[in-house]
């Protein structure tokens, strides 16, 4: 079954398209004439981030909170938006629980330069930069961010392209909070629904995935009567590749590369990221919305195939 459904997505045509429709704040991206998701970016909320995240077949995938009220929804953890790049540590200022009214000191990453958009019968692509703001609305970090969104009758993809650069001495701080993440709906999430998550190792459940280290995640389950799943992929230029993963029961699944001290229960670990004034860092990660579980599909393929394709 797992071959024949990757044989299957392979074969049918790209005869999607890519579309955006901007407005304040906002760009909407539909495919093959059916919404996919909208990027926040500009407006009101501490940081750029997609929400909802829907399947080809339309179905959402993310937590509606906190943008949006839906009865019986877990309301828990107000940062967590979508699909989001923020980190809990940058020179001791977060990134990551930065809603209005955090406690502590916590930074904003604000839009810079007027986001590029260029949609397309096979992918399209949203470009854009950001200033990150330390909690005195000094600059810390510059981000120029590609998002591509590719075009696929079966599958949502989208690749991220980030590049930081040091806009003074500038510390990743080891921390487990952050750092490429997504919420997933409750229904999808191990503790209140029917889903599980599985590593490149062939590793499940929250007790064997989170704070080890692979190439990829997927977590996947039955969602509205269809099985969905969602993998987040590490590509091997990334810092510390494979990398950890801050991945939680309850619907959360994050890429990152720093938290090696809580991953690993042992305060004498560094794994803070230290950047030079000019200096920058890279990341590189791919998001796929699939239908079926992971045992049905062939996750190893798909990040071969990428790797291979984005050297």
């Amino acid at each position: 079954m797992k071959r024949v459904l990757f044989s299957l997505l392979l074969a049918l045509p790209l005869c999607a398209q890519v579309k955006f429709t901007q407005t304040p704040g906002k760009i909407e991206v539909s495919i093959d004439g059916k919404p996919f998701t909208t990027f926040h970016s500009g407006g009101d909320a501490p940081k750029p981030y997609l929400a909802p995240l829907r399947t080809a077949e339309g179905l959402v995938i993310t937590r509606r909170a906190p943008m949006e009220v839906v009865a019986g929804e877990t309301k828990d953890h107000p940062h967590h938006r979508g699909l989001w790049f923020t980190h809990g540590d940058i020179n001791q200022v977060d990134f990551w629980m930065n809603e209005p009214g955090a406690k502590g000191k916590h930074g904003t990453i604000a839009l810079n330069k007027p986001e590029q958009l260029k949609g397309g019968k096979k992918e399209g692509t949203i470009k854009a930069s950001y200033s990150w703001k330390l909690d005195d609305a000094t600059l810390a970090l510059r981000e120029d961010r590609t998002m591509t969104f590719v075009a696929d009758p079966k599958m949502r993809i989208v690749d991220f392209d980030v590049t930081f650069t040091a806009l003074q001495p500038m510390v990743f701080g080891d921390t487990k909070e952050g750092f490429f993440a997504i919420r997933l709906r409750d229904e999808l999430s191990e503790t209140k629904g029917t889903g599980k998550m599985t590593n490149a190792e062939g590793k499940a459940g929250m007790k064997q995935v989170w704070g080890k280290k692979s190439p990829w995640v997927d977590y996947a389950g039955t969602l509205e009567g269809q099985k969905v799943g969602v993998t987040i992929m590490d590509h091997p230029t990334n810092p510390r590749h494979p990398t950890y993963w801050h991945a939680r029961d309850y619907g959360l699944f994050a890429a990152n590369a720093f938290g090696v001290h809580d991953f690993l229960n042992d305060k004498s670990q560094n794994g803070s990221l230290t950047l030079k004034e000019s200096q920058q860092v890279r990341f590189r990660y791919r998001v796929i919305i699939h239908p079926g579980l992971t045992s049905e599909v062939d996750v190893a393929a798909w990040f071969a195939d990428w790797t291979k394709s984005s050297k």
